[in-house]
């Protein structure tokens, strides 16, 4: 007589689910997108994870790219043990704020004065504030697809047709703060243009990721962004680079410095945090001043610049700095989606990818999208079937086909190797 085992993540699961809601504490953990029990994780350690029952994955989620360096390195690790031997929070400043500030502001000249802060809603939610106490002036222009965390003024989709004033797409953000955002098309040059035309002295910014890693990877066009910064400087409005997932995971220059674009304001997080709650904004000094204690516009936090987190992205930022850091994520970054694309091919599948420094997108059409409505058009069932059968064999991309994917310094020729021989058999079912 033969006994079935349950999985020990299905236990955890259904335990979950009786005290957080939905059993995850943040959306695209709960597997809903593709269907299934989620993986609760047990450990990580370079490119792999394992999860409650033991079994290991080649990660490709990196804690939604922030891993740039591996799981676990040892020197993060160490930075960490020593940081938090002296005391895990004092809610005072400390020398070691001031050295990541130096460093962001030395790799990113765009950043004059720089604040460190826990998250990178939180950072993106001082932007906007920020632009609006600067400016004086109402509104906000986003662009669909590209996300920038929780924030009231962010949690808006376009309605039908250009210019058209968003709608809150959560619960709980009136309309009012909803309709003084304004969504646009992702890479839409003539109607960002139009949207200034029209409505030039109210708007007060505008905020976009460089290169989209929400609608999965989408890349902004190098027109888009020139024009987006001249509008930006003909009328006055700030112009703001979410970085949060794109910083020191495209390149050390980051989106900005690939593209040859100076914003006013960038925001951070992810990598400079190492795999600890950091994140930042920074930009113009003039902008900056008017940040509280120095201007009118309020910003506090307890955990701010916390000692252990910012010995983690201290440590995390020396590593991607050593000679051909860069070159090397890009080259496994690169073969793994050339791989992906020769298998599917091999596969009959309609299938296309791409990739930028340390991150990549795959798409279940024949060509990467350059928009929302294109990134619509993919084919999310064959997503889900293939997530499922590469999960199944031990590899681990993001649950949901909406997300970009990221490849690690410490994934090797190795394990792409090995994760194109699982897709060769995942595209197959």
């Amino acid at each position: 007589m033969s006994t079935t085992m349950t999985s020990r993540n299905d236990t955890l699961f259904d335990r979950a689910q009786r005290i957080i809601p939905a059993g995850v504490n943040s959306p695209v953990r709960a597997f809903r997108a593709v269907g299934g029990t989620p993986r609760f994780i047990a450990r990580a350690e370079g490119p792999h994870t394992w999860d409650a029952d033991g079994k290991r994955y080649i990660d490709y989620m990196g804690s939604w790219g922030t891993a740039v360096v591996g799981h676990a390195h040892p020197k993060v690790v160490e930075a960490v043990r020593e940081a938090a031997g002296r005391g895990l929070s004092y809610g005072a400043p400390t020398e070691a704020e001031i050295e990541l500030a130096e460093l962001l502001a030395k790799l990113v000249p765009s950043m004059a004065l720089v604040r460190l802060v826990s998250s990178g809603t939180e950072a993106t939610m001082t932007a906007l504030r920020l632009a609006r106490g600067f400016t004086g002036r109402p509104k906000i222009i986003k662009f669909e697809g590209c996300y920038h965390g929780h924030g009231d003024s962010l949690l808006v989709k376009a309605g039908s047709g250009a210019l058209t004033f968003g709608n809150p797409s959560s619960a709980g953000v009136p309309p009012e703060i909803a309709g003084h955002t304004i969504v646009l098309s992702f890479n839409d040059t003539a109607q960002l243009e139009d949207a200034f035309r029209k409505m030039a002295g109210e708007i007060a910014g505008v905020i976009v990721e460089p290169i989209a890693g929400n609608m999965n990877l989408v890349e902004g066009s190098a027109e888009f962004l020139r024009r987006m910064r001249d509008l930006c400087t003909q009328h006055g409005a700030v112009l703001i680079f979410d970085e949060v997932m794109t910083g020191f995971r495209v390149g050390l220059e980051c989106a900005q410095g690939r593209y040859g674009i100076t914003p006013d304001l960038t925001t951070l997080g992810k990598v400079i945090g190492g795999g600890m709650p950091v994140a930042a904004f920074g930009g113009r000094r003039d902008i900056m001043e008017c940040v509280a204690p120095l201007g009118p516009v309020y910003q506090a936090g307890t955990l701010s610049g916390n000692p252990v987190a910012v010995a983690a992205g201290l440590a995390t930022m020396k590593i991607v700095q050593e000679p051909g850091f860069y070159d090397l994520l890009s080259l496994h970054t690169e073969a793994l989606v050339e791989g992906l694309t020769l298998a599917a091919k091999k596969c009959r599948v309609p299938f296309s990818a791409k990739s930028v420094g340390g991150m990549f997108g795959l798409f279940f059409r024949a060509t990467p999208p350059t928009s929302f409505a294109e990134v619509m058009q993919c084919d999310k069932d064959a997503f889900n079937r293939f997530f499922h059968a590469a999960l199944e064999r031990g590899v681990y991309f993001a649950p949901s086909a909406f997300e970009a994917g990221f490849v690690s310094a410490a994934h090797t020729e190795a394990e792409i190797g090995d994760t194109v021989s699982v897709a060769v058999q995942a595209f197959g079912q």
